[in-house]
C-alpha cells in the first residue's frame, strides 16, 4: 500500500468517525468540536487531491469563523438538552427511513464500476507554475459564472430572509426610530431656563 493511500484511509476513517459523533454526541458543544475535527480531516483529503486553496479555505472559513460562531451561540444559549430529546422516539421511524434510503443510494452510486481506482486514477502532477487559486478563479468567472451568480443571489435572499424573520415587533421593547434620530436638532432637545440668582 502506498503512503498516500494509507494517509487517505486514515483521514477518511477520522472523518467518518467525527461525522458520526456529530449526530450521536449528547453535548452540543462536543458535537460542534467533532464537526471541527470533520472539517480538518476533509481539508486533509483536499490536500491529497492537490487542491490546496480549497483545503486552506475550508480551515480558515469554516473552522476559523463559522464553527467559532456556532460554539459561541451554543454556549450563550445554554441549550436544554433534555427538552430537545423529548420528541426523539416520535421522529425516529421517519428519520430511520430517510437514513436507510440515503445508505442505499450511496451504496448504489459508490458501488458502481465507474468509481473504481482504475476509472478514477490519481490526478496528474501539476506544473511548477500551476496555481489552484488562478484556475478556480478562471473556472468560476468563465464557465460557471451564471451558477456562481445564482448561488450568491440565493445566499443574499437567505440572509435578508433571516434578518426579516428576526426583526419582530414585541410589546414592552423600547426601540428608537433611526429617521427621528437623524432629524434631531438642538432646539428640540435642549431647553435653556433662565433663573434669577438668589442671595443668602
Amino acid at each position: 500500500m502506498e503512503f498516500k493511500t494509507f494517509v487517505f484511509y486514515v483521514f477518511a476513517a477520522i472523518l467518518v468517525f467525527a461525522a458520526l459523533r456529530v449526530i450521536t454526541a449528547r453535548n452540543p458543544i462536543h458535537a460542534a468540536l467533532f464537526l471541527v475535527l470533520a472539517f480538518v480531516s476533509a481539508s486533509g483529503l483536499w490536500m491529497l487531491l492537490q487542491a490546496e486553496f480549497l483545503a486552506i479555505t475550508l480551515v480558515l472559513v469554516y473552522v476559523g469563523a463559522v464553527m467559532v460562531l456556532f460554539l459561541f451561540v451554543v454556549m450563550m444559549l445554554d441549550v436544554n438538552i433534555a427538552r430537545l430529546r423529548e420528541g426523539f422516539w416520535s421522529y425516529l421511524p421517519v428519520g430511520a427511513l430517510v437514513g436507510i434510503l440515503m445508505v442505499i443510494e450511496m451504496s448504489l452510486v459508490l458501488g458502481g464500476r465507474y468509481f473504481g481506482l482504475d476509472e478514477m486514477p490519481a490526478p496528474a502532477a501539476a506544473a511548477a507554475d500551476y496555481s489552484n487559486t488562478r484556475e478556480i478563479g478562471r473556472l468560476l468567472y468563465t464557465e460557471y459564472v451564471y451558477p456562481f451568480e445564482l448561488a450568491s443571489l440565493l445566499l443574499l435572499v437567505a440572509m435578508v430572509a433571516a434578518v426579516t424573520l428576526t426583526l419582530r415587533k414585541r410589546k414592552g421593547v423600547k426601540a428608537i426610530n433611526p429617521d427621528e434620530q437623524v432629524y434631531v436638532r438642538r432646539e428640540g432637545r435642549v431647553r435653556l431656563v433662565s433663573m434669577p440668582t438668589e442671595k443668602e
